[in-house]
């Protein structure tokens, strides 16, 4: 069960103990929808000063919005777009502290400023990815990213 009273430690504590609530929320569950609705609810009550979080699932050569917390987000993401299309096609995590200084970024949320994109590879093929943003510029950071990718390195375990 979430108890985000338990987040007091250091940031890195913080995010070990997100992760093992992650395993423990997902343990004998195989849908794919539910645990990656768990995820991004279990991250939007986590983490503080975001206001969008979910997964785009790569189909048919785009990204296809999945389960989410926020406001209405944008349907599909051609992979030549914006920075969830950027971290689809490098297969790597992206970082960007200013999104109003990245071309072609796509703003689902004209509130969002920064933003981080973890790509979701299984078995070497693209599933799709994991975007936060947040109204805040430069809300992430090299811990952030460092424990988000553990995060999706425990969830594709229930993917």
């Amino acid at each position: 069960m979430f108890q985000p009273e338990r987040y007091k430690g250091s940031k890195e504590q913080n995010y070990e103990l997100v992760i093992r609530q992650l395993e423990a929320l997902l343990e004998g569950e195989s849908d794919v929808i539910a645990n990656l609705s768990n995820a991004s609810a279990l991250l939007n009550q986590f983490l503080d000063d975001i206001n969008w979080v979910g997964f785009y699932l790569f189909k048919n050569d785009e990204l296809v919005l999945g389960p989410f917390q926020g406001l209405p987000a944008c349907f599909r993401i051609p992979l030549h777009r914006g920075i969830c299309g950027k971290t689809a096609t490098e297969r790597k995590t992206v970082r960007v502290d200013d999104v109003h200084k990245f071309p072609e970024h796509i703003a689902c949320d004209s509130a969002s400023r920064s933003e981080i994109v973890i790509p979701i590879i299984i078995n070497g093929d693209l599933f799709g990815v994991l975007d936060i943003d947040s109204p805040s510029l430069d809300r992430f950071d090299e811990i952030d990213q460092q424990y988000l990718e553990q995060f999706i390195n425990q969830l594709i375990t229930h993917l």
